[in-house]
């Protein structure tokens, strides 16, 4: 029996992230998924549509053996066949699964450096994001419901619940926030171990409803790239490059992170940062609005979704919120700002935005939807 939950979310890709036209190209990206009805179903109704689809099929424990005899020489011979390929695009789908969630861990770092550098800056950063329609999301397995410590039952309804949310009414509910933040000029952030302020004048904003990423909900901008000055204490471990990284702490000035600690793995994440210039620049600050989404698992496409956090980036910008910064580098890093995760505040320009991951201006109520009220709000 045909699930109706993958109906329902293929629609959403070719029709709501993708808005697949007849006659154009899609390319489909599947890697390590445990079932292929979602991909088959994408190519019925894609086809239907009269677009042309083309689906690679990627196995993660065969990147890993690339990644671990990387050259220089393989991975640009492997980005510039991508890279061709991309460019005949007119839509992409990622759909990245996972039967081992950590099974780039043991990666040398300079060889993941290669593959960033040669791979997948070319293809996806230069090419993918700034050129196609595109959208990418997880599939659920059971590495990912352990990681959500939920059973694989109730992840599943979990997964579904949020990828295929309402995304129009969404969309509604962040313009009032899209306009506040572009008529900020100076932010103040603070939570436990945080105490940060930059500029976000002139610097366009973004709201994301199932464009770009399933499950959505944030809406992002970029710092300018010289104005970040104090130190980011983030409470959300986060997985990059096949390690997950602990407590990472920042301390920025004049918009470089000038130290960069954590407790697991400082030499990594500095080895990180040092990929190039750029790295130790910001290029991305981005609230995270899905009230569905509470918790984190190790996965950033919902992580930095949390309803009541932010996430920070060093690295890369997007081109639609460039403040100028280049790397092969983009990490979106977050910190929660509930009170259950030790609460925060935000401020434009003066003006108290939101405080414990509660928004405070009536025109902004809309977004605490879903969310559990602190215990200072007045009934």
């Amino acid at each position: 029996m045909k699930d109706p939950r993958i109906e329902r979310l293929a629609q959403v890709l070719l029709h709501h992230s993708c808005r697949i036209q007849a006659g154009q190209k899609l390319l489909i990206e599947a890697i390590d998924l445990p079932d292929p009805a979602l991909v088959c179903r994408l190519v019925e109704i894609a086809s239907q549509a009269g677009a042309t689809p083309l689906v690679i099929v990627k196995n993660n424990a065969i990147q890993r053996a690339l990644y671990r005899t990387a050259t220089e020489a393989g991975m640009m011979l492997a980005g510039d066949h991508e890279a061709g390929l991309m460019k005949q695009m007119d839509a992409y789908i990622g759909i990245r699964g996972s039967a081992n969630s950590n099974e780039f861990a043991d990666v040398p770092g300079e060889r993941m450096d290669l593959y960033q550098k040669h791979w997948w800056q070319p293809v996806h950063i230069q090419i993918r994001v700034p050129h196609t329609r595109w959208v990418v999301l997880r599939y659920p397995t059971p590495s990912m419901a352990q990681a959500a410590s939920k059973s694989c039952e109730a992840f599943e309804d979990f997964y579904f619940d949020v990828c295929t949310a309402d995304y129009a009414a969404m969309a509604r509910d962040l313009l009032p926030l899209k306009a506040r933040m572009e008529a900020a000029d100076q932010v103040r952030i603070t939570a436990p171990g945080t105490e940060l302020s930059f500029s976000i004048r002139n610097i366009p904003v973004v709201p994301c409803a199932g464009e770009c990423n399933i499950p959505d909900g944030e809406i992002f901008t970029a710092p300018v790239k010289d104005s970040v000055n104090g130190t980011i204490q983030f409470n959300t471990a986060s997985r990059y490059q096949g390690t997950v990284f602990e407590g990472i702490r920042f301390e920025l000035k004049n918009g470089r992170i000038e130290h960069a600690d954590c407790r697991n793995a400082p030499e990594r994440l500095n080895q990180i940062l040092d990929a190039d210039p750029g790295a130790r620049y910001i290029g991305e600050w981005s609230f995270g609005t899905n009230n569905r989404i509470l918790h984190p698992m190790l996965d950033t496409l919902f992580d930095e979704k949390i309803g009541g956090s932010f996430h920070f980036t060093p690295g890369n910008a997007y081109e639609e919120a460039d403040n100028g910064n280049r790397s092969c580098v983009h990490w979106d890093l977050v910190l929660i700002q509930r009170p259950d995760y030790g609460g925060g505040e935000i401020w434009f320009d003066g003006e108290l935005i939101r405080r414990d991951g509660w928004f405070l201006p009536a025109d902004l109520q809309p977004l605490n939807i879903g969310l559990q009220p602190p215990a200072w709000v007045q009934p």
